[in-house]
């Protein structure tokens, strides 16, 4: 039984100039992904790849009078290396020849069947999901043996739940304390005790970033002793 759910973590670009296809879709996948980003044109998918973060492609091979698999080779020469899934109204052996030779993570063929789409998109993103689970229990665990109190680690879980791809996080004490039952004073301390040892630092806008070259260096050092 697939986890659907793991899902919710990704964000995922769809490109289709079928506009009637490409809105019923994408309304459909918004209840699965954490964010659908649409584009009915190779200019536009582009401009999204530049500004935000993308986790997978689901792109027509015909998208106008644009080749979607020139587009997958364009992105992939300029150093955007994104999973995709190609859709098509055609079956052709050259088609299928082209995705294979771009590593396609899979070619459904139209009308596409939202299970198949969705097992696609769980068998892609599944390994991802899996490293960075352990990624963030592994951040977790260092940062609990350098800083924490039992009491505390709740806080450090949500920290790292929320954190991006660059670890930076946006979180206020009232969104903390709304989650975890938690005082205040204790929650100010845990974040000072973070700064001072230069493990978390402030940045503008509210924000806040691990600083993962420190604390490798405390975890290191903390396991010396």
């Amino acid at each position: 039984m697939k986890n659907y759910d793991i899902l919710k973590e990704f964000n995922v670009l769809y490109i289709e100039d079928d506009i009637s296809l490409l809105k019923n879709l994408s309304e459909i996948l918004e209840d699965f992904v954490k964010n659908i980003y649409t584009a009915d044109n190779t200019k536009e998918a582009y401009k999204i790849l530049k500004e935000k973060h993308i986790d997978v492609i689901i792109s027509d091979i015909l998208i106008g009078d644009k080749n979607g698999l020139e587009f997958i080779s364009f992105l992939k020469q300029n150093g955007i290396e994104i999973p995709f899934i190609l859709t098509t109204a055609y079956t052709e052996t050259d088609y299928l020849l082209d995705a294979i030779k771009l590593k396609a993570v899979n070619y459904l063929v139209k009308p596409i069947k939202i299970k198949e789409l969705l097992d696609s998109l769980y068998e892609v993103l599944l390994p991802v999901y899996q490293e960075k689970e352990l990624i963030n229990n592994t951040l977790v665990f260092k940062i609990a043996s350098v800083i924490c109190e039992s009491k505390q680690l709740e806080v450090i879980k949500m920290i790292v739940k929320n954190m991006d791809e660059e670890y930076t996080f946006s979180l206020s004490y009232n969104d903390i304390m709304n989650e975890i039952d938690i005082s205040k004073p204790t929650l100010i301390k845990l974040f000072k005790d973070l700064q001072d040892k230069e493990v978390l630092q402030k940045l503008p806008k509210r924000k806040y970033k691990i600083n993962i070259a420190k604390l490798d260096k405390l975890f290191l050092n903390s396991n010396v002793k």
